[in-house]
């Protein structure tokens, strides 16, 4: 096996048992670091701190990772006018908070008849809302529902 040292200096190929000795001396553990090489790297280190260390960068990582929100408007083809501007200044509020907005719109029977009109209302949604979103997903339909998500300008 080839051994690398506390400090990161290459100490040669030797027997397992000869490096279990000199981790011995050392005060050290003895890690596997790379067992399908050939022949397998070990290296001398203290584990314990080594696996404080990975789970404090993991830690800080998580700390400044941001978790992106997705809010829902519901809407229908035959939503009314002040309905239709209530839900655009609740997605404009989520919006400028940076969360994604998905807005999906629910056909009941014979609506579904009529793609356009709701297809229509998407794009005004998207006009009205292109000074804080951009279009992510475009109006696709899915069953009885079509679905846009918008997210956040930066």
């Amino acid at each position: 096996m080839r051994l690398i040292g506390v400090d990161g200096q290459q100490l040669g190929i030797m027997p397992t048992e000869k490096a279990l000795s000199i981790a011995h001396e050392h005060n050290t553990d003895l890690v596997e670091v790379a067992p399908a090489a050939k022949p397998p790297v070990c290296r001398l280190m203290d584990y314990g701190k080594f696996l404080y260390e990975a789970q404090k960068r993991e830690r800080d990582a998580r700390k400044t990772q941001t978790k992106v929100e997705i809010k829902e408007i519901r809407l229908r083809p035959k939503t009314g006018e002040h309905d239709i501007n209530y839900k655009l200044k609740r997605a404009r509020t989520f919006l400028e908070r940076g969360a994604k907005v998905r807005v999906r719109l629910r056909f009941r029977g014979r609506e579904v008849t009529h793609p356009e009109v709701a297809l229509d209302l998407m794009a005004r949604i998207a006009s009205e809302l292109e000074d804080v979103a951009i279009v992510e997903k475009r109006p696709a339909k899915e069953g009885m529902t079509m679905l846009m998500i918008l997210a956040p300008n930066k």
